[in-house]
């Protein structure tokens, strides 16, 4: 049995439920459309910073933040475009903006559909208009994100996407971490460096981008928790992210569709004709064992 309840919290959230399964799903679209919790039988698939959440100016640490219209940070916070700078902050404006829940549905799952339109705020750093459509999909122990990406401009639209979800950890040291590329960047020091699977998590902070994917799954097998996380993606998601830091009960694994700084090097950056539309997919499966 699917259900959907609508909660006055700080925000409005919507709780999808999959009775059968025990699982649910906390969604807050005012707070930038993002899912702040998963719990399957009672367990956190997310971490959530609880008390930084409360604070709007602050960006939510926590939950699954909406990377758009960029992914990561621009050299000075700057892109140029038809000859003019504009200035976007780390990560793009979607994880900070309100959304609006359009659409739910509870009959062969429990889903929830928001939607982000471009408004004056938007367009004073980035120049086109857009409708993103983003559909939360709720079933047993899966979650899909269907996107779908609308230029409304009358001029061709670039942008990157993804998501930053943030995991809830025990021990790293007993992570094993499956990511399908053989090296990846240090973002501190960008060097690239050849990857076996082990991380040094002894380091004060991971922040490792992993290009070249040789297939469309990763996982996490955490041995403490005795759970195992599968990360799904389709041919959008070009790169993945995995960020830590020490001392933090979390780990993330980002799915992106383009590196930092693809507004101004044109690297994986995607491009939408006038009036055109673009799809993705990211699925993630959360196994106990």
């Amino acid at each position: 049995m699917f259900t959907i309840a609508v909660q006055q919290q700080q925000y409005k959230t919507y709780i999808l439920s999959d009775e059968t399964a025990g699982s649910q799903l906390e969604v807050v679209p005012e707070r930038g459309g993002i899912i702040t919790r998963w719990r399957i039988q009672g367990q956190e698939i997310f971490y959530l910073d609880t008390e930084r959440f409360t604070h709007p100016d602050l960006s939510v640490r926590g939950g699954n933040p909406i990377l758009f219209p960029i992914c990561g940070n621009l050299p000075d916070n700057v892109y140029t475009y038809n000859g003019q700078q504009y200035i976007l902050k780390q990560h793009g404006f979607a994880r900070e903006l309100p959304w609006e829940a359009t659409e739910s549905k509870t009959e062969d799952k429990a889903s929830l559909t928001v939607v982000l339109n471009s408004n004056e705020q938007t367009k004073a750093v980035y120049p086109f208009d857009f409708q993103l459509a983003f559909t939360y999909e709720l079933q047993g122990n899966t979650l899909e994100v269907r996107q779908e990406y609308k230029n409304l401009s009358s001029t061709p639209m670039p942008f990157s996407a993804g998501f930053h979800p943030y995991f809830l950890c025990g021990d790293k040291s007993q992570l094993k971490v499956n990511i399908p590329s053989g090296q990846y960047q240090d973002n501190k020091t960008k060097k690239t460096q050849s990857f076996d699977g082990n991380f040094d998590f002894n380091q004060d902070e991971i922040d490792f981008v992993f290009g070249q994917l040789t297939s469309r799954s990763a996982s996490v097998i955490d041995n403490s928790r005795k759970l195992e996380l599968h990360l799904d993606y389709d041919d959008f998601s070009t790169w993945l992210v995995f960020w830590t830091v020490k001392g933090k009960e979390f780990y993330c694994l980002e799915p992106w569709s383009a590196t930092r700084n693809s507004l101004n090097t044109g690297e994986n950056l995607t491009v939408l004709e006038p009036g055109a539309s673009y799809s993705a997919s990211v699925r993630l499966r959360a196994d106990f064992f």
